[in-house]
């Protein structure tokens, strides 16, 4: 399916007005920008200017085994910013001190230009591990002029950690993943639904309602001011650059600088319904390049030499699956989800598809390595899941009637379905969610209210698909787009295309922009390798671009 297709089939939704929330300002709407927020803000910012952070070793739950100079400590922020002097939460930290030399010139030293603050995108992922990447060659420049900041956002790990439901049977597996569920299916997953927003409110409380986008935002600038730092400079990818536009939006002023890698779409009307719509249909375009990839290979993985015969390949594997677990452990469920992750990332397609052939062949431990959940990280996997649902739960207003999330999935479904009704699932319970809701702020800034944004967007990303950095570039008054035509791993900053690199490099370490958008060609695509490549699990990326479930 072409994308213009399915962008024209997912736009042709005849969508209801979803439920009405209160709208800004008003009782009942927590978090919503107003008068109060904004005096609690200052006086948070206040507050963690004159503390500062206690930077020292790190707890092993934050960040296991840091290299020499890394260490981590602690930022207070109020859990409801209109009432700072109400009940408040400690956020995680981690540091790595810019390095200060120059890896081009040994003798030189390089001017340090404060903290560069990061968020790997979610909701629901940490960054505490982001002080790690100065290690690797992309980034050494860029580890030489800035103190690498990471931390855990509100709700995840140990700030403040949300739950919705016992982390020891929060992994299930084997699973089902039907492309067309039955109607008792769709009746199940309702109740599992409703089950799940409940039981996020009995394991976190009603606080749970100030889990959201807008107070993500607040706590960068206490953040920031904790920091030292008169003015932010920041990085965020996926999610993260949808609170990062909050930020820009909310406080124009205290930007220095600001990379959105990989933007979502920002436009109140999109966030989150529509939003994960728009997904499910980019992810069968993305799951098309996967498949042509595959059969373009299929003298190395002999899964077909065509699309469409490796789109059978794959329903072959998923019915075996259905009818017998591979290990005991892998259903549909789990193909499905280690596939997707290929869809993120593309130096995933050599490990994927070795292991779906090997599957077909005989040999099914290629694919249990893969998709086989852990219990060791369910945890983990749970408390992101928590704070993924009650942010997007919270930040907007979702359709309450499952006969609209019924029409809408089963309409695109017909066009795209590789993730829709999975993705759909995923976001079910907030059609129960059982606190308040926000309405999504307008994010726009006129011209000159805002420092230069630098955009970086690949044309192909699935997660966050293209349009939503045309409208983020829109929105933001002097923002430049970087494109990476005709690729689509999701997070292109610090990667191998060197292009976009020079952009990334000349605005984070001069503050140069392009005078006009620009784009790059594509990176080069995986090598087809009978052995796999990269072999992460799931929807998790590795510690250094790591972000979680769907964005």
């Amino acid at each position: 399916m072409k994308a213009a297709a399915l962008c024209s089939a997912a736009g042709a939704l005849l969508l209801t007005t979803v439920a009405a929330a209160p709208a800004p300002g008003t009782p009942g709407s927590p978090g919503t920008p107003g008068t109060a927020e904004l005096r609690g803000t200052a006086v948070a910012v206040a507050r963690a200017r004159a503390a500062g952070i206690d930077f020292g070793p790190c707890a092993a739950a934050d960040l296991p085994d840091p290299p020499a100079g890394v260490r981590c400590g602690t930022v207070t922020v109020p859990l409801d910013y209109a009432r700072p002097d109400g009940p408040r939460i400690r956020l995680t930290v981690s540091r790595a001190p810019a390095t200060q030399k120059d890896p081009r010139n040994s003798k030189r030293k390089v001017p340090r230009q404060g903290a560069l603050v990061y968020n790997p995108g979610g909701p629901g992922a940490s960054g505490m591990y982001f002080p790690l990447i100065g290690a690797l060659p992309q980034w050494k420049r860029i580890a030489a002029a800035y103190d690498l900041i990471g931390y855990a956002p509100r709700g995840v790990g140990r700030s403040a950690p949300l739950s919705c439901a016992d982390p020891e049977h929060f992994v299930t597996a084997p699973t089902a993943s039907p492309v067309h569920p039955s109607q008792a299916y769709k009746r199940e997953r309702i109740t599992r639904a409703k089950a799940y927003a409940r039981g996020c409110v009995q394991r976190s409380g009603t606080a749970i309602r100030f889990y959201n986008s807008l107070n993500n935002a607040r706590d960068l600038d206490v953040l920031r001011a904790a920091l030292g730092e008169s003015r932010l400079t920041f990085m965020g990818a996926s999610y993260g650059t949808y609170f990062g536009a909050l930020y820009a939006a909310m406080f124009p002023s205290h930007v220095r600088r600001m990379v959105l890698d990989s933007a979502v779409n920002p436009d109140p009307e999109r966030i989150w319904y529509r939003s994960n719509l728009d997904q499910s249909a980019a992810f069968e375009e993305r799951w098309a390049d996967f498949r042509d990839w595959i059969a373009r290979h299929d003298d190395v993985y002999r899964l077909g030499a065509t699309s469409a015969a490796v789109q059978r390949s794959y329903d072959t594997a998923r019915e075996r699956l259905a009818g017998k677990a591979a290990g005991g452990r892998v259903g549909p469920g789990q193909l499905q989800n280690t596939f997707l992750a290929a869809g993120y990332y593309d130096d995933y397609w050599p490990s994927r598809a070795q292991a779906l052939s090997a599957y077909l062949h005989g040999d099914p431990g290629p694919l249990v390595r893969l998709a086989a959940p852990s219990q060791e990280t369910a945890a983990e996997a749970e408390n992101g899941s928590a704070v993924y649902t009650a942010v997007e739960c919270n930040d907007a207003p979702w359709p309450e009637d499952f006969a609209v999330w019924d029409r809408d999935n089963t309409r695109l479904a017909r066009v795209a379905p590789f993730e829709t009704w999975d993705n759909a699932w995923m976001n079910l319970p907030c059609a129960y969610w059982p606190v308040s809701r926000q309405q999504p702020l307008d994010v726009r800034t006129g011209p000159g209210e805002l420092a230069p944004v630098l955009i970086l967007a690949a044309e192909r990303d699935a997660a966050a698909p293209y349009q939503g950095a045309l409208e983020m570039s829109r929105r933001l008054a002097g923002s430049v787009l970087v494109t990476e035509r005709d690729a689509g791993t999701h997070g292109v900053a610090g990667g191998p295309n060197r292009c976009v690199n020079g952009y990334w490099e000349a605005y984070l370490l001069e503050g140069r922009v392009p005078a006009r958008h620009a784009s790059c060609a594509p990176r080069p695509e995986p090598v087809a390798v009978a052995s796999g490549g990269p072999a992460g699990k799931g929807t998790r990326r590795d510690a250094f671009r790591r972000e979680g479930d769907r964005r």
